[in-house]
């Protein structure tokens, strides 16, 4: 069983910068990078950013120049660095893992970033 904990979440400022965190944990099979998606109420879950194992990343363009995906050494643990938030980015961010095959294997529960002034 793995799982994925989030945290970080909250309310915030137009402008201002929040950092989420994931770790992974229980038998973790063999996998191909760790990432982020959100849901906005209304709207169908997006791909926010991804990292693979060789550190290769990826981001919606929505949050380019504005977010920052990383990992600690261990690959294990993901990160969000969330600057200069704007109120379509409220949501709720889902840490992922992706199987070797480059589709999501595992889910967290959800951490809610709500941006508003």
């Amino acid at each position: 069983q793995v799982q994925l904990s989030e945290s970080g979440g909250g309310l915030v400022q137009p402008g201002g910068s929040l950092s989420l965190s994931c770790a992974a944990s229980g038998s973790i099979p063999a996998f191909n990078g760790m990432g982020w998606y959100r849901q906005a109420p209304g709207k169908e879950r997006e791909m926010v950013a991804t990292i693979t194992n060789g550190r290769w990343t990826n981001y919606v363009d929505s949050v380019k120049g504005r977010f920052t995906i990383s990992r600690e050494s261990g690959w294990d643990t993901v990160y969000l660095q969330m600057n200069n938030l704007k109120p379509e980015d409220t949501a709720v961010y889902y840490c992922t893992l992706y199987a070797l095959d480059g589709t999501v294997s595992y889910w967290g529960q959800g951490t809610q970033v709500t941006v508003s002034s």
